[in-house]
Parts: C-alpha cells; structure tokens; sequence
C-alpha cells in the first residue's frame, strides 16, 4: 500500500475532490461523473470507509496495545506470555482445572475452531495467572469462568506456558455415525455442558479430535461453524452403557416351523419344533456388543457395480412378505428374491431353483458344517435355509436381491460385499393393529396343510412387543425404519428408499469404502 501522511491522507484528499472540481469545456461529461460519483451520499459514504480503511492498514495502526511489563518483574520468575483476545458472543473455547499437584490453574482442553484454537496463541497445559489483571491463583474454575462470562470485548490472559507443543499433523477426516442420543445439559459426567455437542441417533459427527481419553470433539457433519463441541469417547461411552444397558431378548414368537419366512411361510401355533438357528451364540455376542459409535465415509454406488442388497427385519406378521411381493411385481427384471434349499423331496408341479433348490439331507448337513447358510431351520425331518451363494447369485445378475431375516444374523450380512440397506418394518399402535388388520389372516405355509386364521389380540400383543426389543437391540443397524401402518404408503416408502440407495449418496461404514 502507498503510505500519506495523516495531514494529507488518501482519503482526505479524495473527500475534498468534489469542492475542488472545475468544469472543463472539452470533458464536461467527466466532470459530471465525478461530480455524480462523490456527490452521491451512498456511495460517496461507502468510498470514504474504504479509503479509510487503506491507511489504517498502510500506517499499521491495527496492531492491539499490549499493557506494558510489570516494572518489578522478577528476571527468575518463570516466562509469562501475555495475550489479549476480542471476544464476541461465542465461547472462548477452552476449559480449565486445577491441577492436583502443583494446584495452579491450567488450561486444560482447547476447542477446536474455537476463539482461542484460531489464535494459536494458547495452549494445554498453560497456566493461568491472571484475567483482565485479576490474580486467579486463589480462585476456583467455577469463578473464573464467571469473570470470563461477565468479560465483554477484550479479554487479556497472564499465562506461564506449558509444556512446548509440537505442531500438529494434518490427519484425514474422521466421520462417527452416532448409535445413541446425548444431550450434554443431561450429562453429569461431562466437564463443561455449555462446551457439549448435542446429538441424536444417526447423526453424521466429524471427530476434530480424540486426544483425550474419556472426551472427543466433534461437530456436524456439514457445519459451517468450525467451532468443535464436546462428546463422551467411545470406550468412555461403552464403559457406561454396559453398566446401565438392560438385557433384554427377543420373546420366542409362537411358529410351527421355527424358522424364517424367507424360505418357507409357517403359521403360527401352540405347538412345538425345532428350530435349529444357533441364536443363543448371537444373544450372547449381541448382549456384550454395546453401540456407541460407527466410523463411516460417504458412498454412492458406481455405475455398473452391483447392487446393494436389500434385506428386510421385522417382527411376524407385520406385513414383510407382501412389501417384498409388491416390490418384485412392480419391476420383474430389476427385483429378486433368494431361492431358499430344503431337503424334502419335490412334490408335483414344482420346479428346481423355482419354489426351492432340492438337496439331500447328507449334503444339507454338509453345508451347515461350511457354514454356507445365512439361517436356516427344520420342519417335519427337513431342513429349509437361505444360503449365502442363493444371495450372491441374484446380485450376479444384475439384479437387486430381496431378503428378511432374523435380526442376528444381520452382522453376518454388513460386509463391504453385499453394502446391505437394512430396513426395519414396524407395526403401528395396537389399535391401528385391530383396526387396519381386524379382516386380515395369519398366514399358513402350503406344508402345513391347516387353514389360515384371523389375528387375535394376543398376535398382535406378542408383534408390537417383538418389534420393541428388535428395535432396542439392533436399531443401531436399521437404516431405514418403516411404519406398515397402510400397506400402500409402507410399499411407497420402502420403493423410495431402494431407489436413493441406487442413485444418491450414502454414509456407509468405512470399511465397504476400502473394497
């Protein structure tokens, strides 16, 4: 910038231009321009406030006036920094506590993006002597922040640094999906609860830092404010669910089969079966598997690869079957489901790989023992199951393939091979349940030989509450939750989120971005 002296400023000289104007015969348009353009109280306002601002800048006169040293500064007494920041209606971006030891007062986390972050001038670690001049050896925390609170424009720091910090390194960005809610105003345990970042389940975190062991900070993904907020670590959040979490378990639903509709339809019965899942392996993995966080990146399906799979979760009867038939009707050549293997020999009129693959049972036996199956289940001295391979075959295709299964083994299915989109179907209230269903059937398979029956107030007691302890169980895998309240709408809901899945953007877990 070119430097005038204040007597004779730049935009001193600019301001009386217009009184110094004199009309020229030959340009008489340029003087009605400059007359127009500096007459004009706007803009002439608007000129001068610029001008104005270039020589402050050029004579440097934005530099902030430190308060000089103490004259009786002892020169052993340890080396002091101080520093003055403008603080606006937004936090500081520190917090502090007393150390146990020495019993000084040090700063004991920065926020990232805060006030004091961007400064760069403050650091953990550093001891806090004075604010605004006032000696806060004595104070407690809860003080102090109260002066900071009360401070308004300038606030100025006496600080005795701590131990040198070494310039950080730039690391790749790190997204967390929440798998719990945290309100930090509800938290006794957090440090400061004006400095938490609240959030719900699903919410999309990126971690600015995760120095601390029990304290990370984080912000929303996509937040413009840089400003970093704090939430519980995930091993200090596992620490606590896992001494609160309740055990619960999913009630046995009354089945003739035991098994999955996905490769027979039961009718549910008083009577006994067996069922031959492994499931109480998985009870136990799930009850020590507490959900805190997910690290995920972004994903949107490449042009040609396969589809993602499509597998549905809910409780009996709440209406999967029919949303997975409506689907495939509605577009044959882009929907499919996995033909199911059994060992029961064929019957007239059916066709292998039609209604089932037909294997023997010495070679069914073999495939549990490779665990080939995704579930499986006997009935009646057969086995019926859904492979993994039946899967792989659909996707191979081209096709989307459509799946329900028994919640536990969802964890067999979130690989990065098959990116599934998991949704979970819900039933409405009980009395949406009476009304919506009062002249629907329970539904009965074509090996059962028995009639098919109205629902009772005990079906539709013993769906809601499966639906409940599936969701408190698993929700945390469910990236879709539909409500089959009217059929149609859940049909319309379920075929909208199969096509954003296909065509939009997604956060998955990191590790099917790594495939």
């Amino acid at each position: 910038f070119p430097l005038l002296l204040s007597s004779s400023g730049l935009y001193e000289l600019l301001a009386a231009l217009p009184s110094q104007l004199q009309p020229h015969a030959s340009c008489p348009e340029d003087n009605v321009f400059l007359q127009n353009m500096f007459g004009e109280k706007g803009l002439h306002s608007l000129v001068k406030s610029l001008l104005s601002v270039h020589d402050t800048v050029a004579q440097k006169c934005y530099d902030p006036e430190l308060p000089p040293l103490p004259e009786d500064l002892d020169d052993e007494e340890d080396s002091v920094k101080i520093i003055r920041l403008v603080k606006n209606k937004e936090p500081l971006g520190a917090t502090i506590r007393r150390d146990e030891r020495t019993g000084a007062i040090v700063v004991a986390r920065i926020m990232r993006g805060g006030a004091a972050s961007r400064s760069g001038l403050i650091h953990v670690g550093d001891e806090l002597k004075e604010v605004n001049g006032i000696p806060v050896d004595d104070k407690k925390p809860e003080e102090i922040i109260r002066i900071l609170a009360q401070s308004e424009g300038a606030i100025t720091f006496k600080l005795v640094p701590g131990v040198k910090e070494e310039a950080p390194v730039k690391e790749p960005k790190v997204f967390m999906k929440a798998l719990f809610d945290f309100d930090p105003n509800e938290d006794k345990a957090i440090p400061c609860k004006e400095a938490g970042l609240a959030f719900k389940k699903g919410s999309i975190l990126e971690i600015m830092s995760q120095d601390d062991a029990t304290w990370w900070q984080a912000k929303h993904e996509g937040d413009a404010n840089p400003r970093a907020g704090l939430i519980p670590s995930r091993q200090f959040q596992e620490r606590r669910l896992a001494l609160r979490r309740p055990v619960a378990t999913l009630p046995i639903q009354r089945s003739s089969t035991g098994f999955r509709r996905s490769f027979r339809l039961s009718r549910r019965d008083k009577k006994t079966n067996k069922s031959m899942y492994e499931s109480k392996k998985s009870e136990m993995y799930d009850t020590a598997d507490v959900p805190t966080y997910e690290e995920v990146a972004p994903y949107r399906r490449p042009s040609g690869a396969k589809h993602r799979l499509v597998v549905l979760v809910g409780p009996t009867g709440v209406g999967i079957n029919e949303l997975k038939k409506r689907l495939q009707i509605s577009d044959v050549q882009r929907f499919n489901v996995a033909i199911p293997h059994t060992s029961r020999p064929k019957k007239n009129g059916e066709s292998e790989g039609v209604e089932y693959h037909f294997i023997s049972k010495h070679l069914f036996e073999a495939d549990i023992q490779n665990n080939k199956f995704i579930e499986y289940g006997e009935f009646k001295g057969n086995y019926y199951g859904t492979t993994l391979d039946s899967v792989r075959s659909v996707l191979s295709k081209g096709r989307v393939c459509l799946l329900d299964v028994q919640p536990h083994v969802l964890k067999l299915l979130r690989t990065a091979e098959f990116k599934p989109l998991i949704v979970f179907v819900k039933p409405p209230s009980i009395d949406r349940l009476r009304e919506t269903r009062k002249n629907a059937k329970t539904m009965s398979s074509k090996d059962d030989g028995r009639n098919s029956k109205p629902f009772t107030d005990e079906d539709f007691l013993e769906m809601v509450n499966t639906a409940q302890v599936m969701e408190m169980q698993y929700g945390h895998l469910f990236e879709k939750v539909i409500v089959n309240d009217d059929l149609s709408t859940a049909f319309s809901e379920l075929r909208s989120a199969v096509k954003k899945v296909e065509t939009e953007t997604h956060w998955v877990p990191v590790s099917w971005t790594h495939s």
